[in-house]
This record gives C-alpha cells, structure tokens and sequence, in this order.
C-alpha cells in the first residue's frame, strides 16, 4: 500500500536525501506536501522531481516566483507562514519534519493528527516544547518517530528490551571540527574553520552547534522527551568514525549499539518504512575495512555548551526553552564576527543564570514555549556587542 508524505524543510539537506529514499520507492511511497524556505526555484524543482500535490515557501515575497516557476505543472503553491500551515496540516501519512530552528516548531506541531506519523528532524519541537508537544502527541495518537542518526539508532536498539531495564542510553559526537584542537586556537577560530564538519554535510549553524557540542546537549534533551529517560540514564560518548551513532546499555551489563554508515538515508528510511524495511542500494558497512572503531569522554572543559545543556536538562521546566533561543542568538552573532567562539557559551551562561531566579512554570502549550522564546532571545540579543563595538574590538 502506498503511503503519503509531507516534507517540512524540502529543501535543505534531510529533505534533499528524503527525496532519493522516495525516488528509490515510488511504489510505496507518494508525495502530498514540499515546504522550503527562502528559494522558490530549488522547491519548485523539488515538488516537480517528487510529484508533490502543492509546494509551499515560507518566505511570502517568494509567492510569485514559485507560481511561475510551477505553472503548467498542475502542483498548488503558496507563499508565508499561512501557506506552511496548510501544508502541515494536509492530509498524508507521514510528515517529515525538517524545517530547522524554532521556525519549525509552530508547523510540525500542526502536523500532529489522530493516527499520523510524524518523522521528526527538527530538534526544537521537543527542546523548546517536549512536554506539550509529547503530550499532545499521545493525545492524538501520533506517532513520533526520530530522524537524526543518534535517536534513530536508540529507537532500534531499545526494540531489545524494555525502558526500565535501560541503565544508560548513549548517544555519540563525532568531537566536530575542534576534538584535538587545544583550547587558545578554538578561542580564535572563525565560523568558517567551525562550520567544518569532519563527517556530515549540514547547514551552518548546526555545524557550529556540533562544534560547541551544544548540539548533542540539545541532543540530550530530545532523548529524554523521545524515550522518557531521566537526565541520569543519558550520555554522549565522543566517536570520530561515526559508525556508532547510539548505544543501550543494559541493567544485565549487555549493550546494544545501533551502527550504520554515516548517511542520513540510512535513518530517513527507517522512519519513513511501513511493516517491512525500506530497501537502500546504499555501500554497506564493512567493520574490517574500517579496522577499529574508538570512544572517548567529551571534554567538557573546552565545549562548555555540552555542560550548559546537561544543567538545563536536569533544571527542566523553561530551561530548555531558555537554553536554545539564547544558543540560536548566540550563534547567530558568531556567525556574523561579533563576537567569539567561547562567547557563545558565555551568552548562553548569562541569559540561563538571568532567568534561572524566577519562577517560570513549564510550557504547558507550544505558544507558552515560543513567548518564553521570545523573551530569552531578547535577554540575549541586548548581550551582543553592537557592531561598531564588535569591530573596534576586533
């Protein structure tokens, strides 16, 4: 049976490789929905290749340059924040959502419906809103079912037991561009040098977050809301080779890993299959070839972003919330050279510890989440040097 998908985020790098594992299955799979951001001509080209039913741009000055670029096709389009709800909320099967940032948050939860399947790929859903956005998900009956590698390979290994025998679920960092680095040049390097991922292929800012390690603290975050852990029973391990992407330990003493190339095709699949798996032509992994494989603990003293998150994850409430928008702020600005690569940490610090004496209650609804949101960036933005200040500075 054929089953139908939406696509949050088409155009960016889990959406291009979630268009090769449709490709490869277009008997099992249909295309109903594309959203892309900003570029109008690469999520036309993409709603045509896929077959989409109606393509949707987040950018509403980008309306009429997707209707001319889709005319003759037969696909709808529409263009600004009204056009990307409609086509959350169409009907399909399965909603992959992978719009980046907290801008994904609002549509993929207006995905969430009665018996659908959400493939989640943008972190901030449960960051920013895990319990509303989880509860509201058992509500309704959806099912969330993890994208990004490392919950992928968690969701698979915990199919060997069950959750109360779980001692510790391990999630790993590759160490991103800065793992042997010592800590007066990483105080030094640019975005550029930062956004070098040794391994994966992903935008901008995610690069930065692996290079902080900030992005296996949000990582950390998921996992708790995904698979209802405490702070306690999780853990980063960092693995250069990136063939080991999550691993359970058990209260036996016995470790299930989840291991595959490092290719997002490999986990898109898996979250996208029906009752049997997805087959992919991919290379497979050879263990010999590759030799050994290694491990080693995070150096929490040179990623203090990987501390910050562990603290706002044991905080709970708000925290989380307030972590994420002061980290997207604080990259943001590293991004555009005011300020440094450890002053990223120590924004985030600031704005947590500024809002760590009041009683914010948890986001009970994703609207709650994105007004304390708001509020923290805010605390955050007034923490950036103004730019003739950043380049005196400099």
């Amino acid at each position: 049976m054929t089953r139908s998908l939406t696509i949050l985020g088409a155009t960016g790098s889990i959406g291009r490789s979630t268009a090769d594992v449709v490709l490869a299955h277009r008997d099992e799979l249909s295309v109903e929905a594309v959203v892309g951001g900003r570029n109008a001509l690469a999520l036309a080209e993409v709603a045509r290749r896929l077959g989409a039913k109606f393509a949707a741009l987040a950018d509403e000055r980008g309306g009429a340059a997707l209707r001319e670029a889709l005319s003759g096709s037969g696909i709808g389009s529409g263009a600004g924040q009204a056009a990307v709800l409609e086509a959350a909320e169409r009907e399909a099967d399965i909603v992959l959502a992978a719009i980046s940032g907290t801008a994904g948050l609002a549509p993929t939860h207006a995905a969430v419906k009665p018996g659908r399947r959400i493939a989640l790929a943008n972190k901030e859903s449960l960051v920013c809103a895990g319990d509303a956005f989880m509860a509201d998900a058992r509500r309704l009956n959806a099912e969330i079912m993890p994208v990004d590698s490392e919950h992928n390979a968690l969701d698979q290994a915990l199919a060997a037991g069950r959750s109360g025998d779980v001692e510790k679920a391990i999630i790993t960092a590759t160490g991103g561009p800065f793992r042997t680095t010592p800590k007066e040049q990483i105080a030094k390097a640019g975005a550029k040098a930062a956004s070098a991922h040794p391994v994966w292929s992903m935008g901008s800012k995610i690069n930065i977050d692996s290079a902080t390690l900030m992005n296996k603290g949000l990582e950390l975050i998921e996992a708790h809301h995904l698979f209802g852990l405490e702070p306690e029973r999780l853990d980063v391990l960092v693995h250069p080779e990136a063939i080991v992407h999550g691993l359970i330990q058990w209260s036996d003493g016995a470790i299930t890993a989840g291991l595959a190339l490092p290719d997002m095709k490999v986990p898109i699949a898996n979250a996208l299959r029906g009752d049997k798996r997805l087959r992919m032509e991919l290379s497979r992994l050879d263990l010999a070839a590759i030799g050994r494989l290694s491990f080693e603990r995070p150096d929490e003293d040179r990623f203090p972003c990987l501390s910050l998150a562990k603290a706002a994850l044991r905080a709970g409430g708000a925290m989380p919330t307030i972590l994420n928008a002061a980290n997207e702020i604080a990259v943001e600005a590293y991004m555009a050279g005011a300020i440094g690569f450890y002053d990223i940490s120590e924004i985030v610090e600031r704005v947590c510890s500024t809002f760590s004496g009041r009683q914010i209650l948890t986001p009970s609804t994703v609207a709650e989440a994105l007004a304390i949101d708001n509020e923290a960036r805010e605390t955050a933005r007034r923490l950036i040097p103004a730019p003739v200040e950043a380049a005196q500075a400099r």
